[in-house]
């Protein structure tokens, strides 16, 4: 199920799911140690003698407040006759999730209202030896686990602290747990369990006929008692309303930064530019990293998730926030990279959070002898990104700490890894994951990444370092024409296996073959790409009415349905983005520009109410597949509309002057003189 809503500040990710259940609660990381591993945490409402949990009776909106990462969400129940709007957030400096619930009364009737709050955790991400217990003290309910304690409490207007509580048993002998001890609208009062357990709490609230009464819950994060009981005490002195308050500010500062020149650009654009730039910093990770996605759901599927770092996810999303102006949140994601890279200069497969090593399914062994497990584009794409940092922002002090160990480590592994005849990398995995051999992305990615290397040699006065990675890199170029086009079908081939011959190549179109265009191996005008790039638009444009763009032919990932003639695959955000950004590049003038127009809109009509893009989607229904949201594509929506913009104001020139007529970036440019 998707997680239609997350909030967070870089150490507390809190996501809801489309019911609005609170379904993850991600700390100290972002990513790591979810402690609830998915379980739902409930919300209810007891009145007049009936009571019913949030889910299907309930109308609800899932949205967030304009350019921040409070959500704006309204619930009714028909049956009930009650209203809720709802405000959640995660406060931007302490690891505090809030909720601002304003309760309506649709009666014409005095009554009193109960809500109520079930918690399962599963501290640690497993359900052994939790302790839930009631805190006299602050009236609040605590859970905790060694070194993890979350303190959860309530007030309306008139006192803080909860009006019911109870503690109890769950997944034993049949314990549901004490959600159901809610439905009576009361709770037993107990006050303490250990082993699998759970809690709720209840407040009540006197409301007017046809009138509104507001109440607060909260969830204190920290590492043990004193801590968590000290962030009660800042609720109840700065009020749960002022820290929501200072949060939507602070977020709408966060993402209007920069002033960019958006000019006639269509207003839900824009808007959707700054949604997916904050949902890409809820996957962030305050030490650096950068998640694919936080969606648990995920886990059924082979028992792990994305909750992982993967080098090359994270530089194409590094590089989004560096167009886009976010210098300190990449920075962090570099120094990352500099700090796990191996010393022979390669990146693993992925990382967790706190920079060891993520799982894997890449063997060091491949036919009897040893065999790095990587995806080198995540190493090459790294420098690269890296560069672009650099060139957007000039942060020579930044960068000289990880010349050495970062960008000449993997340069010189670049160097050495690759196939002595041909010029070309040695095998490794390719970017889907999926296969192992040589692959057109991965020499596009390394070629960008040595030319990376290159200019920083230069800038950093190491010309014969310089000299030697740029003429690497232009062989590397010369050997994929020469071994990956072929000429009969007039296009690339997507990979290749090394024989004694060459390379027995794989002509199967995938869309990773922009890779050629994306990081300047190619000119989009080169006449290779676009016979290479058509054949991706006509093979993998999916021919139902949700259209969109196939990760390749045949993809059976999360494929629906076996109607392989109208949709070879599903949808991917991704991949249709991509189709996008390659014909921005080669736009002649503003027409064709405008052209690209359609497919931006594309992905905001099939974003979730709240803004939130999947990984791919089903090609009949529309429905989010795998998980929501995937930072990646968040990430690639934001490079397109920059490359538009910036397309825009190349083509936008003043006959008379020459400068142009539109200027989105935020440098000082010289405007137009006519």
């Amino acid at each position: 199920m998707p997680r239609d809503i997350p909030v967070g500040n870089g150490s507390m990710l809190v996501t809801f799911d489309r019911e609005y259940q609170l379904r993850d609660i991600y700390y100290p990381y972002v990513g790591k140690e979810n402690h609830t591993i998915g379980h739902p945490c409930r919300m209810g409402v007891w009145v007049d003698g009936q009571f019913s949990w949030m889910g299907g009776e309930w109308q609800k909106t899932l949205k967030y407040k304009e350019d921040t990462l409070v959500t704006d969400v309204k619930a009714r129940n028909d049956r009930l006759k009650i209203e809720l709007q709802m405000y959640d957030t995660v406060d931007f400096h302490l690891n505090i999730f809030v909720k601002e619930i304003v309760v309506r009364n649709l009666e014409g009737r005095d009554r009193e209202i109960r809500l109520f709050f079930n918690h399962d955790f599963h501290i640690y991400e497993n359900e052994i030896g939790d302790t839930a217990y009631y805190d006299p003290d602050t009236r609040a309910i605590v859970h905790y686990k060694s070194q993890r304690y979350f303190l959860i409490n309530c007030c309306d207007p008139t006192k803080c602290g909860v009006d019911h509580f109870a503690t109890g048993i769950k997944e034993l002998r049949g314990a549901e747990g004490t959600w159901r001890d809610a439905e009576d609208g009361e709770l037993s009062g107990n006050p303490i369990a250990q082993g699998s357990v759970d809690s709720t709490l209840g407040i009540n609230l006197q409301i007017k006929a046809h009138g509104e009464n507001t109440a607060h819950y909260w969830i204190a994060a920290g590492m043990n008692h004193s801590e968590v009981v000290k962030l009660n005490k800042v609720i109840w002195e700065k009020t749960p309303e002022e820290l929501i308050r200072r949060t939507e500010n602070y977020w709408k500062m966060w993402v209007n930064k920069e002033v960019f020149n958006f000019h006639d650009l269509p207003q839900r654009l824009v808007s959707f530019f700054k949604r997916s730039l904050l949902i890409i910093r809820t996957q962030i990770d305050n030490n650096g990293a950068i998640i694919a996605a936080n969606d648990s759901d995920i886990i059924q599927m082979g028992r792990d998730t994305y909750s992982y770092m993967w080098p090359r996810d994270g530089a194409l999303v590094a590089y989004a926030l560096i167009k886009s102006g976010y210098m300190d949140t990449t920075k962090r994601f570099f120094q990352f990279c500099a700090d796990v890279i191996s010393k022979d200069g390669y990146l693993l497969h992925k990382y967790n959070p706190d920079r060891s090593v993520a799982s894997s399914w890449h063997p060091w062994v491949k036919d009897d002898k040893k065999s790095l497990p990587i995806q080198e584009d995540g190493t090459a794409l790294v420098v690269w990104a890296l560069w672009n940092h650099y060139d957007e922002f000039r942060d020579i002090e930044f960068v000289k700490p990880l010349y050495r160990c970062l960008i000449i480590n993997a340069a010189e592994f670049m160097v050495k890894f690759r196939d002595e005849e041909t010029g070309l990398p040695l095998n490794s995995y390719d970017l889907w994951e999926e296969r192992y051999g040589v692959h057109t992305f991965t020499v596009s990615a390394v070629i960008a990444g040595l030319r990376a290397a290159g200019n920083f040699a230069c800038a950093f006065g190491e010309q014969e370092y310089g000299k030697k990675y740029y003429e690497i890199a232009e062989k590397m170029k010369e050997a994929l024409i020469a071994y990956f086009y072929h000429k009969d079908e007039g296009r690339f081939a997507r990979m290749g296996k090394r024989t004694a011959k060459g390379y027995e190549l794989d002509m199967t179109v995938d869309a990773s073959l922009y890779g050629l265009v994306a990081f300047g191996t190619f000119s989009p005008e080169s006449s290779m790409v676009a016979s290479t790039m058509n054949a991706v638009k006509e093979k993998l444009w999916v021919k139902t009415s949700v259209g969109g763009i196939a990760r390749y032919t045949n993809d059976i990932y999360h494929r629906v349905g076996n109607d392989t003639e109208r949709a070879t695959g599903n949808p991917w955000f991704i991949c249709t983005m991509w189709l996008a950004e390659y014909e921005i590049m080669r736009a002649k003038n503003l027409t064709e520009l405008n052209n690209a127009l359609p497919t931006l809109e594309w992905v905001i009509d099939r974003a979730l109410a709240s803004g939130v893009l999947a990984e791919q989607i089903d090609p009949y229904t529309n429905a989010p597949l795998s998980v929501s949201p995937l930072t990646w594509s968040h990430a690639v929506f934001v490079t397109t509309l920059i490359r538009y913009m910036k397309k825009k104001e190349e083509l936008s020139l003043c006959d008379k002057c020459g400068n142009s007529m539109y200027y989105m970036h935020r440098h000082i440019q010289k405007p137009c003189g006519a």
